[in-house]
């Protein structure tokens, strides 16, 4: 029987203009309230930003959120790992030696903080992701831990950067999500850890559990569901990892899939 159902978002929920059929959520929320199964996002987004994508039903929406660095429930966070400030800052050092036009979102419980000198574009683009955004000078001025540290490279050259921060793996959980994106999370903090935490807190097993991914990040995530599900338009090794395919992020297949998978269930 399934009891706790947790999706990616950019890829996965989210259509290609980064939205969903709120129509039809209102039923699939109803229909997973109904059956008692509670509904998580997963994601490298912000909670905050997560939280605006929900409105009301966050309420009852489970967040593990930047990257499952966090989980947020209510509006309280119920887990949290960092990173020190003083590694953070060597990473940032690091990331602006290789590439200066990197785009580094420096995570902190504050807020993104990004350099204020960005191109508008690179401004928005971030906007996408995170709701509460600091800009600031000097990035190696910040003084707090790090929730996370993100890349974005619009040229799509993330898989050429990773080489650099192989001096980085033994104190972080680094990986390249896709060719624009890396995120660097604390030691051994990725969406699977995070999941067991909260299957722990929920009372659920993996056998329990079902789970949506598109991504290379997302194969952790399958991993803690037995009825785990990769996008048709997942990377091929997401798709090897996963139990089951289904339709397309811009086909609602996740939605359609819920209702189909809880039309079965007592």
């Amino acid at each position: 029987m399934i009891k706790l159902i947790i999706t990616d978002l950019d890829g996965t929920f989210l259509n290609s203009n980064g939205d969903y059929d709120r129509e039809s959520f209102a039923g699939v929320s109803a229909l997973m309230a109904e059956k008692g199964v509670h509904f998580a996002a997963c994601t490298g987004k912000q909670c905050d930003r997560v939280e605006e994508l929900f409105g009301d039903y966050s309420e009852n929406l489970w967040i593990v959120g930047d990257s499952a660095t966090r989980i947020k429930h209510n509006g309280q966070f119920v887990y949290q790992s960092l990173i020190k400030n003083e590694l953070g800052l060597r990473i940032i050092k690091t990331l602006q030696e290789v590439n200066p036009q990197h785009v580094i979102i420096a995570c902190t419980s504050e807020g993104a903080v990004i350099r204020a000198d960005l191109a508008q574009r690179l401004k928005d683009k971030v906007r996408s992701s995170y709701s509460r955004l600091l800009e600031v000078d000097n990035l190696d001025a910040l003084t707090s831990d790090f929730v996370k540290i993100t890349i974005y490279d619009e040229e799509g050259k993330c898989p050429q950067t990773r080489p650099h921060l192989s001096a980085f793996e033994n104190e972080t959980y680094i990986v390249v999500s896709e060719a624009a994106w890396i995120d660097i999370a604390d030691y051994g903090v990725h969406k699977g850890t995070t999941i067991q935490k909260l299957q722990k807190l929920l009372n659920v097993s993996k056998h329990e559990t079902m789970a949506f991914g598109d991504g290379y990040n997302d194969i952790e995530l399958l991993a803690m569901a037995e009825y785990s599900f990769a996008m048709r338009n997942a990377f091929e090794e997401t798709k090897a990892i996963a139990n089951f395919i289904t339709g397309y992020n811009d086909a609602n297949a996740v939605q359609e899939t819920i209702k189909r998978m809880l039309a079965l269930q007592p």
